[in-house]
């Protein structure tokens, strides 16, 4: 007989301890985002060459995560559970990664490193979010997720500060020319650190759910055992998702869009427009070069507070996730525009706590409006295939779309790349309009 297990609700503290492991994986994603072009810059690469070098990740993320979200739906062992594997596989190879990367002494190295970081925390990242999906009932999904957002937002904040409180304390934010900064170094080892010790952390304070029927659950896995099988039942998936899922890729490709944008050329951008350095050796550069991410940690503090707001109201009432998520992604559209405008470096803040609202919204809205359409025990792969969403847009930027549209649309000038993640953005909080599914817009 099928042993249907009703999921209890959890608090706060329960629901925190399940997704700490995310501060480390946003530790690796923040000093990846914020200095892996500056990385690039030191060794050469020239600013229309950069979003080339990032398409790695991408395609890495676009093969990685339905093929994780597919092997952790089919497994489970009494002692490790179903996702904590993957979080600790993800965790090691991560933390060798991140580590290393600052070492590069060529663009193929650094390249190369991107790369393997990217994989590396894929397998982990997309089974935190199926967990969410397998411990929550569908009345705390969007409170489960917004937790999540919160550890996040810390995790931004903290390690895109982490090159500029290095440089505070002493450690020097110069070097010869095609070497990596002491700073960064630094930066990256501590990101190592925490992004093991965190994922760690939720490895042995969280207790998976078994299957609801262990024998069908190994017959079922027995029958579709085999490399080809597995593919076979990823493209049947595909072919079947829910048209909840499709209407939320055309936000998700325009809000990845921007953020691969924003990742791509904030530093080349906003050290040219607003700081007037261009000579990656000098001073001026590299003291700009970590107020950039001074002031990229400024939305992931803000995101950080707006997932606190979010979690409170969740855990009290009933949300429209769809016009949350709407109104916040023209925020954040807004901030990124208004780079372009100011001319104090102050007036950054303003204009990334507006993109930390979009963050914080992103990282949670979409995931929660889509666990309520989804087949439980199907919740990883389908969580795995949603971001083939999240990197289809980074390739499409990655092959020369940001540089195509940025200077079709507006100019050459590279400032305008903001310009343009900040157009796609209000396009992405628009394209919610489209979600009608009430069992998607709304808490049950």
């Amino acid at each position: 007989m099928l042993k249907i297990i009703e999921k209890p609700r959890l608090n706060f503290w329960q629901i925190w301890n399940m997704s700490f492991g995310f501060l480390g994986i946003q530790f690796g994603f923040a000093l990846q985002g914020g200095f892996m072009s500056r990385i690039f810059q030191t060794l050469g690469a020239e600013k229309d060459a950069i979003p080339l070098l990032w398409i790695a990740a991408p395609l890495t993320g676009l093969l990685v995560q339905p093929i994780v979200g597919y092997l952790s739906d089919r497994t489970w062992h009494p002692t490790f559970g179903r996702r904590k594997p993957f979080f600790f596989i993800g965790a090691v190879l991560s933390t060798a990664a991140l580590f290393f990367a600052p070492y590069s002494s060529a663009l193929w190295m650094a390249a190369g490193s991107l790369w393997i970081l990217d994989a590396s925390i894929n397998i982990s990242m997309e089974p935190f979010r199926a967990l969410v999906a397998d411990k929550l009932p569908d009345s705390q999904r969007s409170y489960g997720f917004v937790v999540q957002t919160l550890i996040i937002g810390i995790g931004t904040w903290v390690a895109s500060n982490l090159p500029w409180m290095m440089t505070q304390i002493g450690i020097p934010n110069t070097a010869e020319p095609g070497i990596i900064p002491d700073s960064v170094k630094f930066a990256f080892g501590i990101g190592a650190f925490v992004l093991l010790s965190s994922i760690l952390f939720t490895i042995f304070k969280t207790e998976e759910y078994p299957p609801e029927d262990l024998q069908i659950f190994q017959r079922e896995n027995e029958e579709s055992k085999g490399f080809f099988n597995g593919f076979k039942e990823i493209f049947k998936n595909i072919a079947e998702m829910p048209m909840v899922m499709k209407k939320l890729g055309l936000v998700q490709f325009f809000s990845w869009f921007a953020f691969f944008t924003m990742w791509s050329f904030a530093t080349p951008a906003i050290t040219e427009h607003i700081f007037k350095s261009t000579d990656t050796a000098s001073v001026a550069y590299n003291d700009a070069a970590d107020s950039v991410g001074n002031y990229l940690g400024t939305y992931g503090l803000v995101s950080m507070f707006f997932a606190l707001i979010l979690a409170f109201v969740t855990s009290k009432m009933k949300i429209n996730r769809k016009l949350v998520h709407m109104f916040s992604l023209i925020a954040g559209g807004f901030g990124f525009i208004l780079i372009y405008y100011i001319s104090a470096p102050w007036m950054l803040h303003i204009c990334f706590a507006l993109v930390g609202i979009s963050w914080a919204s992103i990282l949670s809205m979409p995931y929660a409006m889509l666990s309520g359409t989804v087949n439980p025990k199907q919740m990883g792969v389908y969580m795995g295939i949603f971001n083939m969403f999240i990197v289809i847009p980074q390739i499409v930027a990655a092959l020369g779309g940001i540089n195509f549209l940025y200077k079709f649309l507006f100019g050459e000038e590279v400032i305008f790349t903001m310009v343009l993640a900040g157009t796609s953005l209000i396009l992405a909080g628009l394209c919610n309009l489209l979600i009608t599914d009430r069992g998607a817009t709304h808490d049950v």
